[in-house]
């Protein structure tokens, strides 16, 4: 029998808030986290909203002088600042900080990060008309896309498999995926797994702007402009943070009698094999991932009662991935409810797909089915379909299965499935 594989801790920083609790809290009640961008470099940008880490020493908010001396911000990438901060809620929270050498040794760490940070490139650029020597020696280190997994594994001293993907916007849920694989065979006890990014900057902005990727629309009202689903919807939202999760072969668990929030039961990978930055029209792209993510998980469509949709809120993209829904569950989908939670905090690009696992380990797990919101007008192609708009629903199933996705540019994809747990 293959190993079973639990979620025994949860960690983030996001624009909804910086505990799991507050968080989920302002997911499932309908919150928002976007606001208007600021400052003269924003003024010519056709897109000026954005979903930011609310900063602050209030509930919830991130004090990051409470976490990283001065020397370090200086040092470190402010997206691995955040995974090193979920991470260490995370770890807390699974009451996993191992000292024993072999601990050690059976824990690893897969976090992944979609882009570098451009806005760093950009100062060093600048700093080396300057000369030479104004080049900041951590200028290699800060860019490097695997330093956030690395700078956890140093911290905590943990010598597992040392990975991290960089997958785009599916970054968050490959990374997740391939630390479920990792402890199936064998490589770990314990994974410390999920993504971070932290890309609001004008030349991102730009740059996706020019791609015609972000809403434009909603400028002036930016608690109205992620909106997945709703026919008004004319692009994503950028966001910031990350969302760690531990996961733990079952046993291992058990043994030190860790508190489970669920459980991975299966992982599902493909390519659109064409285009770029758009998605496939047939959808064959999302339709074989949440395919493989079944049989590797021995379900059923039937199975699946709830789809956490990837849903950037881009007119193509929603579309046809309710195409995609459609084809897998078949008659069944009249029984399986639909939501995308990036109205609330926008999209977190590599830290997407992690922090949307959270939100779904925890509809999984307390019964409630977070809302889409902003969804005043369902788009023709989800009419049919039970999207849950603006307010929660209950899911009253004793086991209650659901399905992860992601997708990112360069046509990768992901899903996870993802249940409550059940001995």
């Amino acid at each position: 029998m293959r190993k079973r594989v639990v979620i025994s801790g949860l960690g983030l920083v996001s624009p909804v808030g910086c505990t799991v609790r507050t968080a989920w809290n302002t997911v499932v009640t309908g919150g928002n986290g976007m606001s208007k961008l600021t400052g003269d470099e924003y003024l010519n940008l056709p897109c000026q909203v954005a979903a930011i880490i609310p900063k602050g020493t209030e509930d919830g908010c991130l004090n990051i002088s409470d976490h990283v001396g001065k020397s370090e911000l200086r040092n470190i990438a402010p997206a691995s600042v955040y995974s090193l901060i979920a991470a260490k809620q995370a770890l807390e929270d699974a009451k996993w900080l191992p000292e024993q050498e072999n601990d050690k040794d059976d824990t690893g760490v897969c976090v992944g990060m979609g882009m570098v940070d451009l806005g760093n490139i950009c100062e060093t650029s600048d700093a080396l008309k300057r000369g030479y020597n104004r080049v900041s020696p951590y200028f290699v280190p800060r860019i490097l896309p695997n330093m956030a997994a690395g700078l956890i594994s140093i911290k905590y001293g943990l010598r597992g498999p040392n990975h991290a993907v960089s997958t785009a916007c599916a970054t968050g849920a490959h990374a997740i995926g391939d630390a479920f694989k990792f402890i199936q065979n064998d490589y770990a006890k314990v994974m410390v797994c999920g993504g971070a990014d932290a890309c609001i900057n004008p030349l991102s902005i730009a740059g996706f702007s020019r791609c015609r990727a972000l809403s434009t629309a909603f400028n002036e009202t930016p608690q109205k402009s992620s909106r997945p689903f709703d026919k008004q919807r004319d692009g994503f939202v950028m966001g910031e943070g990350s969302a760690v999760l531990i996961l733990e072969e079952l046993e291992h668990a058990l043994e030190r009698n860790a508190r489970i929030y669920g459980e991975v039961l299966g992982y599902g990978l493909s390519g659109d094999g064409s285009h770029m930055t758009a998605p496939s029209t047939d959808g064959r792209g999302a339709i074989l991932a949440m395919k493989r993510a079944l049989k590797d998980a021995s379900l059923d469509p039937s199975d699946i009662r709830y789809v956490n949709a990837h849903a950037t809120s881009t007119p193509l993209g929603d579309a046809i991935e309710l195409k995609a829904i459609k084809f897998v569950m078949g008659d069944h989908v009249k029984n399986v409810a639909i939501s995308s939670t990036k109205g609330a905090h926008g999209h977190l690009l590599g830290a997407a797909g992690n922090l949307e696992a959270i939100f779904t380990v925890m509809a999984c797990e307390t019964g409630e089915i977070p809302p889409t919101i902003n969804l005043e007008n369902v788009c023709d192609e989800g009419l049919d379909l039970n999207i849950v708009a603006n307010v929660k629903q209950q899911w009253n199933h004793e086991r209650r299965i659901a399905l992860k996705n992601s997708f990112g540019f360069g046509g990768t994809n992901a899903c996870l499935c993802l249940s409550n747990f059940v001995r």
